[in-house]
């Protein structure tokens, strides 16, 4: 077995056993103790991160979408493995529209902290709609976890819902962005939480990352 389907297996036998939620964090004083490597996932309203989070994990409703703009302030929690390995964040959507200005301010605040002060985190995930490529909010995104020296990276989602021509544009848009960004990975891992696309490989990456 060659070590990229080694660490393929590995990483799907951990997922097919103990993941559990474990808590939400509305601010920082409710954080989990910082024993367990961590990777977040962080991405624009709607960009298919709970269906995401739910394909990686093999589960069909672990991660719920936010049906409250209350709830897109929470830090979610998932453990991994028994005993645990390591811990899956949710991280609070970015870029709901309708969110007042004191609701955007108090995300920025936490998700800032949280990215500056957490040495457990070991990488994050920013998700990308495939249909859409990059938006100034996800740039701001990635500015802020430039300036945290959190790497990161860059996950297209849908991609099934497009053309492969169409695709390999964005995949190639989404790769010189990457470039130009400190802390950005600069492989992309494209997927599709409905069609179990690249989601072998992305959980592959998250047990590689968890072992930094």
């Amino acid at each position: 077995m060659e070590p990229d389907d080694a660490l393929a297996e590995q990483a799907r036998r951990l997922f097919a056993g103990r993941v559990e939620f474990l808590k939400s964090a509305p601010a920082l004083k409710f954080l989990p103790d910082p024993d367990f490597p961590e990777l977040a996932f962080a991405g624009r309203s709607n960009v298919g991160k709970s269906s995401l989070i739910n394909a990686v994990t093999g589960r069909k409703a672990i991660a719920r979408a936010s049906v409250t703009p209350g709830r897109t302030q929470e830090l979610n929690f998932f453990e991994v493995g028994d005993p645990a390995v390591l811990r899956l964040v949710d991280m609070p959507g970015y870029g709901y529209a309708k969110a007042p200005p004191k609701v955007v301010e108090a995300w920025k605040r936490l998700v800032r902290d949280f990215l500056r002060g957490r040495q457990v985190l070991k990488r994050a995930l920013v998700l990308i709609d495939s249909r859409h490529g990059i938006k100034d909010v996800d740039r701001e995104m990635m500015q802020m976890l430039d300036e945290a020296a959190v790497g990161y990276r860059l996950v297209l989602t849908k991609a099934d819902k497009i053309k492969a021509s169409e695709l390999d544009a964005v995949i190639a848009s989404t790769q010189a962005e990457a470039r130009k960004h400190s802390a950005a990975y600069p492989v992309i891992h494209v997927t599709s939480a409905e069609k179990g696309m690249g989601i072998a490989d992305l959980r592959a990456a998250i047990l590689e990352d968890a072992s930094l």
